[in-house]
This record gives C-alpha cells, structure tokens and sequence, in this order.
C-alpha cells in the first residue's frame, strides 16, 4: 500500500498537475471509512487526491474493490453534465492506480450538512434543493442506454452496500431476515437510473452553490430508491441525536421527500414511494446492527431504532410519509 508521500508521488507523475520538482504538501482529510483523502497543496493550487482501500476502516471484515473510485469520478462527471454546481469538478484521474484529483472546496464557505444539522441548523429550502438535485440526476440518466453499460457495478454495489447493510443485518435479525434478504435482491434487479449510493448529510456540502454531493464510491446503475431512502433515513435518525431539532428536522424530511417525489417522471410515484418505504424500514435497523452503525446513538436510542424498524419491516407501510407519521407519534411529536 502506497505511503502518503508515494501517493504525492503518483500525483505529480501520473496526474499531470504540478510540475516536475515542485514541492507538494499533503494533509490527510477526515472522511469515511472506505478511503485515503489528502489535501495537495502544490504549484500555486489546492486540490483533493482521493484513493480507494480495498479494506474498509471498520471493526468487521468488509472488503471491495478499488475499481470504485473509477466510477466515481464517472459519477461526477455525470452528475456535473447533467447539474454544473451540484458535483465536484474532476481534474485528473488514474484509473489504473485507483485514485483520482478533483476540486477543493473551503470549508469555511462549504460546511458538512450532518454538521449543520447536529447543531440544529435546519435549512427547509436546502432540503428542498438536495431532494430537486437528487432527482434531476436520475431524472436525467433514467432510460440511458450508454450511463447504463459505464455503471453495470451491481457487483460493486452488492458489496458496499447491500451485503452490510441488508443481508449482515438479516444474520443479526432471523426474525427479519427472509424480507431483509428479498429487499437486497430486489433492489439488485432494478436497473432504472443513475445512484449515487451514499446520500448522507456527510457527503453534502451546504455552500453558496447549493449542495454538492461528494463520495460517490457507491456509484451504480440501479433503483432510484435507494438514494431517496438513504437521506431520508438520515434525517430521522438525526431527530434521536438532537431532540430539540427533532420537529424541525421532520420538517427536512418533508420537504425532500416532496422535492424529490415531484421530481420522479421515469415510473409512477406510487411505485418509487412504496419501494423507498421498504428501503427506509430495512436500513433504519441497518445502521444500527449492520456492518456501518451510526456513531451517534447510545443504547437507549439503538434500542427505540431497532424496535421501531422490526415493527416497520412486519408491516412495511406503503410510503415514506407513513415512516414519517410514525416516527413522530413514537417520539411524541
């Protein structure tokens, strides 16, 4: 495994961004848990060299290929094609050796939205616009032909998401895990549009250009579904990690939902709602017993989740907004 001054190495060489001799100073950047990030300085410019493990920073055994950070660079420069401010601009790439330069963003000008949101920092009409670009992108790759062969990565997929979200937690959850494992395999067949595949306050900037999404390693051709599930599923669990927020904070989840569900022109609205109500009830119990739990939640609010999401898996409801009723009436909202 390269060392960071190999990885500074392979950027001046195979990169092309800074000239032969130049000195470049490299700070790794927190981030998740699937890869290195370093901030470059070099030759007058400030960017971001990205680099897939094969191993992933967490306690369980959970492995997939590298090959990943090519697809998302793809999923960028998709993305940017399709909405300009809402991705970041990728400046080189080599695919070969697994990593990829793209755009710095400040983040005194662009902070983290979970950030925002754990200090109760609860923007409506950002939520609205994270939901509108979200379904702008598949809106814009639904039916493409040539997006669908650059992204045929359900292998990819299946191992980053659907194995540790869904079938580790069907091992925990015998109870469940009939419909958890019908849940990963029916979302594996659907091939609709362009995921992203980790929409995550995490994974969004909230800058003067709107959100930008970021750590698209995830990157598939697949059901829509699950990008809208995955944020939404965010925005209640933020709810147990600040309550006074919490009312505010359902008011987020509407207003994406809304944004995003208007936006859905590729099937009918019925079909995508009730598929992101499965999806939403499978990964509530997901990040708290899969092989990624949120890091926030003590056991007192893993317990009000588990019980929560095992009563939802039992009796699925048909939408999103129904999750939404019911998660307030539990938290006596």
């Amino acid at each position: 495994m390269a060392t960071i001054e190999q990885i500074g190495t392979i950027a001046i060489a195979r990169l092309g961004l800074v000239a032969a001799g130049e000195p470049v100073r490299l700070t790794p950047l927190a981030g998740g848990v699937s890869s290195d990030i370093f901030r470059v300085e070099a030759g007058g410019r400030i960017f971001v060299v990205k680099r897939a493990l094969a191993k992933l920073k967490v306690t369980d055994d959970w492995r997939a290929p590298t090959s990943r950070n090519r697809h998302e660079a793809d999923w960028f420069e998709t993305a940017a094609r399709i909405l300009p401010a809402a991705a970041p601009a990728v400046l080189a790439r080599d695919d070969a050796a697994g990593l990829f330069a793209m755009e710095y963003f400040d983040p005194a000008a662009f902070p983290v939205w979970k950030e925002l949101l754990r200090d109760g920092r609860v923007d409506l009409p950002f939520a609205e616009e994270v939901g509108r670009r979200l379904a702008a992108v598949h809106r814009g790759t639904a039916g493409d032909a040539a997006i669908a062969a650059r992204f045929a990565t359900g292998a990819i997929f299946h191992a980053i998401r659907l194995e540790p979200y869904f079938e580790a937690t069907a091992r925990r959850h015998p109870e469940v895990a009939q419909r958890l494992l019908a849940l990963s395999a029916r979302t594996l067949a659907i091939n609709l549009t362009l995921v992203h595949g980790d929409v995550s306050p995490k994974n969004i900037l909230a800058g003067p250009r709107g959100p930008v999404f970021l750590d698209a390693e995830c990157a598939w051709y697949g059901d829509p579904a699950f990008d809208a599930a995955f944020c939404l599923n965010h925005l209640l669990l933020k709810c147990l990690w600040n309550r006074p927020a919490a009312p505010r904070l359902l008011e987020a989840f509407d207003c994406l939902a809304a944004t995003y569900l208007g936006g859905v022109a590729w099937e009918p609205r019925a079909a995508i709602e009730r598929r992101i109500a499965e999806l939403l009830s499978g990964m509530l119990l997901a990040r708290v017993d899969g092989k990624s739990p949120v890091e926030y939640l003590d056991d007192a609010n893993r317990h009000f989740v588990r019980e929560t999401a095992l009563a939802l898996l039992a009796a699925p409801p048909p939408s999103p907004q129904e999750i939404r009723r019911i998660w307030a009436r539990r938290l006596d909202l």
